[in-house]
């Protein structure tokens, strides 16, 4: 892919996405239709997606109004067994659901750093939690391939339906490494594709900006992980995810190609904890 191809997808992602936050602040539920929304006229859409991806009443009830928009396709918290005082990075923040929820498991003292490249869903997630009065989460404006985060920084990296976004996902796992300590943990909720899509698909910028057109083959996605450096790589499709997908894009058939996938990596050497016992124990 060239440098201006990969420019004019960051750029009509921003753009969809930047629609979604405007829309959202504006009271709409929804947004654009090619982003990954739910289709019921009935009930809140985004608490019917919440729902139907995994979260819980609870969930719903614990971050603020306007956090949740309904964006994701799966719950990465699930996987990720965070723990008290870790430090959280959240690849695609958005409006800080997944953020906020992750900030209230791991404590105060720990901490939970969001990214986003659209500066609408930033400045809406730093508003929801200055509302919300989470001391513990912080919003960074930058793009994911390039995370404005220092080496070795964090215990664990979620994200929730973003990496497939990426025009560079290579690049996407390279700087996760990087910022990662040594023992640190991917996990995330993703599309994956399950077979090759026609041409036509692929080059759709709704299905694109939509999270279906960007995902990456199984395959090529372990590979990619591999080569950038994790190791004990899992990525678990998960075949029911068919059922809300196909309401992303109704007539594409988008179902029959991609489904939704919790991908579970970890980054080499010990943790920091674990080297500073073995240290001790050493006997030299």
């Amino acid at each position: 892919m060239s440098k201006k191809s990969a420019d004019n997808i960051r750029q009509g992602v921003r753009a969809s996405y930047g629609e979604v936050a405007e829309a959202s602040n504006a009271g709409s539920e929804c947004g654009v239709a090619s982003s990954c929304c739910g289709v019921s006229d009935d009930i809140d859409i985004n608490t019917l997606n919440s729902l139907r991806l995994g979260y819980s009443e609870a969930d719903l009830a614990a971050t603020p109004a306007g956090a949740d928009m309904g964006l994701g396709c799966g719950n990465p918290r699930a996987i990720a067994s965070l723990k008290h005082g870790e430090t959280v990075v959240d690849l695609g923040a958005g409006g800080g659901f997944d953020a906020f929820l992750a900030a209230r498991e791991i404590g105060k003292s720990g901490v939970v750093i969001g990214v986003d490249m659209t500066p609408a869903m930033v400045s809406k997630a730093r508003a929801n939690a200055e509302k919300a009065g989470f001391v513990n989460t912080e919003f960074r404006l930058g793009e994911i391939e390039h995370l404005p985060i220092a080496d070795n920084t964090a215990d664990i990296i979620i994200s929730n339906c973003v990496i497939n976004l990426s025009p560079n996902k290579l690049q996407v796992f390279k700087d996760a490494i990087r910022v990662l300590k040594p023992g640190g943990r991917l996990a995330i909720s993703d599309v994956v594709a399950t077979a090759e899509m026609p041409a036509a698909m692929k080059n759709d910028e709704k299905l694109f900006a939509g999270c279906m057109a960007g995902a990456s083959m199984i395959a090529d996605l372990e590979a990619m992980m591999k080569e950038a450096g994790f190791k004990d790589i899992a990525i678990n499709p998960k075949d029911e995810s068919r059922e809300f997908i196909k309401d992303w894009a109704p007539g594409s058939k988008a179902e029959d190609y991609v489904v939704s996938a919790y991908i579970e990596a970890v980054k080499p050497g010990l943790p920091d904890s674990k080297a500073q016992q073995e240290k001790k124990s050493c006997c030299c």
